[in-house]
């Protein structure tokens, strides 16, 4: 046990059960993720010793801020917030960062250190690659800030693209015209809008033209000016789709590249993503922001199947390297 102490003083009950949760819940998820230390709650003082208690104060300090600022803790929350405290990451200055006020009122913000890195890089460059695996919140975060650019009047509008790669079905076998063939694999992007500007909002823009959303295909012979242009799913891309796609910029544009390289459906399994940042990683400008399953902030079954996948991955890896010898 540490010789000194750490003691963190609580400004006000309701804070302090926020702190806690519902039947200790939350002080004991810390007790389980810092098995070393010995914490004592008592009033609105909560004491900690062991060699993790500096570690410990701090995320409890960080935890205290959000609360005053007017957040809910839940176990998410605190576990996201535990690796951040354990990576040296100020968990309050990621989690109070907004992004966008969505038409439900609903704040979006960066839940994890992978998240805010994705998001300033966006901020700060004209082109970003966003690549990691499901659930990491890469397209829903880059249509919030290209919202936020257009209500800022950043840009005139917004472009939503992506690849209609058939991944083990035929589009030919689907009715209707081209539009309504290639509707399926828009989906997602018309949930992220409806999600952040209400039905009524997004269909208002679509119809305006001020927000477009169309497949990959669309994109050839255009150049974009004052646009928002987000390119998802960019590992079914072809290298020569990535690059029609990259010279398409104009005056005024940012661009966000999405993309997950353990999911490509692209014929032959050629993908442009795979071997881009060597290509364009010394272009001003341009920034690859990796995340990876610490991102994950759906339901925790999502994490854990990333990371199952990931570790059968690499255990297929080493055995290859094994029968290569």
């Amino acid at each position: 046990m540490s010789p000194t102490p750490v003691k963190i003083l609580v400004p006000g009950n309701h804070l302090m059960v926020g702190l806690l949760g519902e039947r200790d819940e939350l002080l004991r998820l810390i007790e389980e993720a810092f098995p070393d230390v010995r914490i004592v709650a008592r009033g609105n003082e909560i004491s900690i010793e062991g060699g993790d208690a500096e570690r410990v104060g701090r995320l409890f300090d960080e935890l205290v801020v959000l609360l005053e600022q007017g957040q809910r803790l839940d176990a998410s929350d605190v576990g996201r917030t535990i690796v951040m405290v354990k990576d040296d990451v100020s968990p309050a200055e990621v989690l109070t960062t907004e992004v966008l006020r969505s038409a439900r009122g609903r704040t979006v913000r960066p839940k994890t250190a992978g998240q805010k890195r994705y998001t300033d890089a966006i901020a700060h460059n004209t082109v970003t690659f966003g690549i990691g695996p499901a659930g990491t919140g890469k397209s829903y975060l880059a249509v919030a800030l290209g919202v936020q650019a257009l209500q800022a009047h950043e840009v005139e509008r917004i472009i939503l693209t992506r690849p209609a790669v058939e991944a083990g079905e035929r589009l030919g076998f689907l009715p209707g015209d081209i539009m309504a063939k290639v509707d399926p694999y828009l989906r997602p992007l018309y949930d992220a809008l409806y999600d952040l500007l209400g039905p009524e909002g997004s269909q208002r823009l679509l119809e305006r033209g001020t927000i477009e959303v169309a497949p990959l295909a669309f994109m050839r012979g255009r150049t974009l000016n004052r646009s928002f242009i987000i390119l998802d799913e960019a590992q079914n891309t072809t290298p020569e789709q990535m690059k029609m796609f990259l010279t398409r910029i104009g005056f005024g544009s940012k661009v966000v590249v999405t993309g997950d390289v353990t999911q490509i459906d692209v014929p032959g399994g050629r993908s442009g993503l795979p071997g881009l940042e060597a290509v364009l990683g010394d272009v001003p400008d341009v920034m690859f922001v990796n995340l990876t399953q610490r991102d994950v902030v759906r339901a925790r079954i999502v994490a854990d199947i990333v990371a199952a996948y990931e570790k059968a991955t690499d255990a297929a890896s080493g055995a290859g390297h094994g029968n290569a010898r």
